[in-house]
């Protein structure tokens, strides 16, 4: 019923469908935020001001997802996650949290895929550049033989190029960049380098004061 009730939504005019997403659905969506002919379905949607997802963008199985000021997901991307309570996978994982959160001017692109089974957690004024690039949250333990899951974390005014892979348990610094067709798959915590390779290492240090570090909107002419 809530699918159908959605799929009744794509046909209104905007305006019209956020009022009815807020009321009927409890989501927080503010009037300034928008979104596309898009199947945007999480349990719980948030999204602050100037915040918005583009058509064709596809989203369920998450327990949150929450797009802070100015943030944007481009479009034809794809989010999923596991719903939590689920018994059939990740029961030793109690605390697991299927969200995807989005800082305050980060931006996804278009055309990504990215699994939310546990927390993915983008820092603002990040970029997902080009496209094709995989956030995988979850994995098959061997040794134990199930499916287990970590959470990722992206820092604050990083760059993702385009055709990276990042998995579970990695994270990004704040102030770095993700070379293109780069596999990230530790937690580094060094920031002001470029990582990059199969897998990423840090390869560069970067200038602190690099314009891109040190903008205050998202939006790069």
């Amino acid at each position: 019923m809530k699918e159908l009730l959605y799929l009744i939504t794509l046909l209104l005019p905007w305006g019209i469908r956020r009022r009815l997403l807020v009321f009927a659905f409890g989501y927080r969506i503010h009037p300034t935020s928008r979104i596309g002919l898009a199947w945007v379905m999480p349990e719980q949607l948030i999204m602050d001001a100037y915040s918005s997802i583009g058509t064709l963008t596809l989203c369920r199985g998450l327990k949150l997802l929450h797009l802070k000021q100015s943030a944007s997901i481009g479009r034809a991307n794809w989010i999923g996650g596991f719903p939590a309570g689920r018994k059939e996978h990740y029961a030793h994982q109690q605390d697991r949290q299927p969200d995807l959160i989005v800082g305050e001017h980060a931006a996804i692109t278009n055309r990504h895929l990215i699994d939310c089974t546990n927390r993915v957690t983008i820092g603002a004024f990040c970029t997902f550049a080009g496209s094709r690039s995989q956030i995988l949250s979850h994995s098959i333990d061997l040794v134990s033989c199930r499916q287990s899951s970590a959470p990722i974390t992206i820092g604050d005014y990083t760059f993702i190029g385009t055709d990276c892979v990042i998995l579970g348990g990695s994270s990004l610094p704040d102030h770095s960049i993700l070379g293109a067709k780069s596999l990230l798959n530790k937690w580094y915590s060094e920031p002001y380098c470029l990582y990059a390779g199969n897998p990423a290492r840090p390869v560069k240090h970067l200038a602190e004061d690099m314009g891109y570090f040190n903008r205050q909107t998202g939006f790069v002419a």
